[in-house]
């Protein structure tokens, strides 16, 4: 249980103004999700901390942070100092933008940048794995199955959300085409979505744990120690993107259908 007599910060204030209002009872019972959405830059602790914030963003963050051994006031107060140093960086608040907007983003940003890396790893990988799976296969064989498995995914997902999901939701904020959704309710898509988010999690889990963290080996080239930075890399970058869909995006499509029927 988060204590409610741990010192007050901006962050924390926010989160118990938001909790008064909902008539919780202790910020313990703010999920991990809800922050990263109200708190974008809270991203960054959760994954120097390995908090599971988009797939696992349900949990509240008491929870959370007692299943890694942590004190969720301190977590809180990183975050605070965290909000603080980046208060002058420029940020969009998805939750009040356009879903279209929101969209855009997430495609320019996010889906072009694993359709640039997905591929580009791919070759390293190979590399990779003609030059050290004689010392390093126990790791490199099986990394390299997860890893394929996973691209093969997201090179299916990323056409669904831009050529099914994403002009739904766009039919459904301008008010153009409701009645006409081949696929019934935007939640059956996203339902879908959502579970290869899963497997995607799932897979980034298992790399992580293959790599016991992305630490190459002494004995590691460059050219490893670079693919495992940027396998690292491409982790933050899949949590952000499915982060801003589960938490965000998917919510706001399904509420928004609801109050149109």
């Amino acid at each position: 249980m988060l204590p409610e007599e741990a010192a007050v910060t901006p962050v924390t204030d926010r989160l118990r103004r938001r909790a008064d209002n909902r008539a919780m009872t202790t910020l313990s019972d703010t999920t991990v999700g809800e922050i990263a959405a109200n708190l974008p830059v809270s991203a960054r602790v959760f994954e120097k901390y390995g908090i599971d914030f988009c797939c696992g963003g349900g949990v509240p963050l008491a929870e959370a942070c007692q299943e890694r051994g942590l004190d969720p006031a301190a977590v809180l107060e990183e975050i605070d100092r965290t909000a603080q140093a980046a208060a002058s960086e420029p940020a969009t608040d998805w939750r009040t933008a356009t879903l279209t907007s929101l969209a855009d983003h997430i495609v320019a940003t996010h889906h072009v940048y694993m359709k640039t890396q997905l591929p580009r790893l791919e070759v390293v990988l190979q590399k990779i794995l003609d030059a050290h799976s004689a010392r390093h296969g126990d790791v490199l064989v099986p990394l390299a199955a997860t890893y394929r498995a996973m691209r093969a995914e997201l090179d299916g997902h990323l056409m669904k959300e831009e050529m099914i999901l994403f002009p739904l939701i766009r039919a459904l904020e301008s008010g153009t085409g409701t009645q006409t959704f081949h696929c019934g309710s935007v939640q059956n898509p996203i339902r879908v979505m959502v579970m290869e988010h899963e497997s995607a999690g799932g897979a980034l889990t298992r790399m992580r744990q293959l790599t016991a963290g992305y630490a190459p080996p002494p004995d590691a080239c460059n050219t490893f120690r670079a693919f495992y930075f940027e396998l690292a890399a491409m982790e933050a970058d899949l949590h952000q993107h499915i982060h801003l869909e589960n938490n965000i995006l998917f919510p706001r499509a399904i509420a928004l259908e609801s109050a149109r029927q």
